[in-house]
């Protein structure tokens, strides 16, 4: 583990402690859940688990569970809260190059609206779909990993 990954340089662990604040919505013995200080939307949600994770593959599977049963909750608050919210997406960047920039696992929830100004962008290979003998074959790949 990097010392960017570690429990003592994460921002998330911190906060967990107290030693940094935070607008916190729900704390459990698994996970907790609060407020991102850098919002797509207002209503912007982090759902975490209370144990240091820095990927998703070392995440108890119990734990990861829990956080999207977690995740449903707080969704359905957002949508009850009177905060502007025609849709949630649900994020979870696993390493730097999906956009991780915390190295604890952690879940977004965001409200979506019309015309937010967030979206998602794609290359042109996206519009190239590959054909069913790719697929199998990418398929077959991770089978074999599990």
């Amino acid at each position: 583990m990097s010392d960017r990954e570690s429990k003592e340089n994460c921002t998330f662990c911190k906060i967990l402690s107290k030693e940094y604040q935070s607008s916190e919505i729900y704390r459990d013995d698994k996970v907790a859940a609060f407020l991102d200080i850098q919002p797509v939307n207002s209503g912007h949600v982090l759902v975490i688990p209370i144990e240091h994770s820095p990927y998703l593959e070392d995440l108890n599977p119990d734990t990861g569970a829990h956080i999207f049963k977690v995740a449903q909750k707080i969704s359905k608050a957002i949508r009850k809260s009177g905060i502007k919210c025609e849709a949630i997406n649900m994020l979870l960047a696993d390493g730097e190059e999906a956009g991780q920039e915390v190295w604890h696992t952690h879940l977004h929830l965001f409200p979506r609206f019309s015309n937010d100004g967030f979206g998602f962008k794609f290359s042109n290979e996206y519009f190239n779909k590959p054909d069913r003998n790719e697929l199998d074959q990418v398929a077959e790949k991770i089978r074999e990993q599990l």
